[in-house]
């Protein structure tokens, strides 16, 4: 390991899910250097006595505890069955709370929320967790601003995720955060998965009530974001799917908690990250290839969504990748 990785530690506990559990594993713990250098160093430390096993019964030897989990850049709870949601081991609890106050970034998957709220990280905060504990979870922590619907939230430097998908949706943005858009993508183009969903999407919603293999929306989807620069309409992506434009919009907000209008300014948001922070072209020209056609038009939008403008996220993203080259570098910050 390098000094200057960003460190990632997943606090484990026994009988955990596997799939959450997974999931931090193939988006921190693959080596992606290939990609940004470096990339993140992953230890899995074990926050209770051993053996520990998953759900599935896979055993989890590490060299890792809590003692690492405080010192690391990010902690992360993992999802945990319900003898631990119900009394988390007070180790445990009194771990993540120190790595708050050392100003850790913090984060559960599904509900390692429970930890977080017991350390009192939630109260006061927004906070999500899998949509089946909303009830439970609500009547145990009443002082958590606690939303059942949302994929995950980010609150200050806490950060709580949904169940399953939401948990791949999370660490990719966390991804995001560190290394930009771009990075994100590749991450999410190389596990197959939907490059971004906003946490804000809805956890779940009512299948269609008939399913067929062709009724699947991710060929018109990609073609969408091959023709981002085009006039997009429901009406075009409805024909591209081959579907009527009402049946085409509904289907797509069952599968996307999204109208398809939304889903492109989103994706057109997204790809302008990417060309800010990949290219040197200018505002314009970005308008022009993310099909927001005017500089203003992007401007607009892209506050909206983001909160700064074009400019500012070009600078603070540059600012932040030169930062960490010096760093590689070992140059000192304010040398030339």
């Amino acid at each position: 390991m390098s000094a200057d990785q960003h460190v990632v530690a997943v606090a484990v506990t026994d009988a955990a899910p596997t799939f959450e559990l997974a999931v931090p594993c193939e988006v921190f713990g693959v080596d992606r250097s290939d990609i940004t250098d470096p990339w993140y160093d992953l230890r899995l430390c074990a926050a209770e006595p051993g053996p520990l096993r998953t759900t599935a019964g896979l055993s989890l030897e590490t060299p890792y505890g809590l003692d690492d989990l405080v010192e690391a850049d990010t902690v992360v709870v993992a999802a945990c069955s319900r003898r631990v949601q119900t009394n988390p081991p007070e180790p445990l609890v009194d771990a993540v709370r120190a790595a708050h106050q050392r100003g850790r970034r913090v984060v559960s998957l599904c509900s390692g929320a429970y930890v977080l709220a017991a350390a009192g990280l939630l109260t006061g905060r927004r906070a999500t967790t899998h949509w089946m504990n909303a009830v439970d979870f609500g009547h145990r922590f009443p002082d958590v601003q606690y939303d059942p619907t949302a994929l995950y939230i980010e609150d200050g430097t806490v950060y709580t995720s949904a169940g399953t998908g939401a948990v791949i949706d999370l660490c990719l943005h966390l991804v995001r955060l560190d290394h930009g858009s771009a990075v994100a993508n590749e991450v999410a183009r190389r596990m197959v998965v939907p490059p971004h969903r906003e946490g804000g999407q809805t956890q779940y919603a009512k299948p269609p009530a008939r399913e067929r293999k062709n009724d699947s929306l991710a060929p018109v989807l990609e073609w969408a974001r091959e023709h981002l620069h085009e006039p997009l309409t429901v009406t075009a992506l409805a024909r591209a799917a081959h579907l009527s434009e009402r049946t085409f919009a509904r289907r797509f907000r069952e599968a996307l908690g999204t109208t398809p209008l939304q889903w492109i300014l989103q994706e057109r948001v997204r790809l302008a990250q990417e060309l800010l922070e990949t290219t040197d072209d200018p505002v314009e020209n970005i308008a022009r290839r993310t099909g927001f056609g005017t500089a203003a038009n992007l401007r607009h939008h892209f506050g909206r969504l983001t909160t700064i403008s074009p400019q500012a996220y070009r600078h603070i993203f540059r600012h932040r990748a030169a930062a960490a080259q010096r760093a590689g570098a070992g140059v000192a910050p304010g040398s030339p």
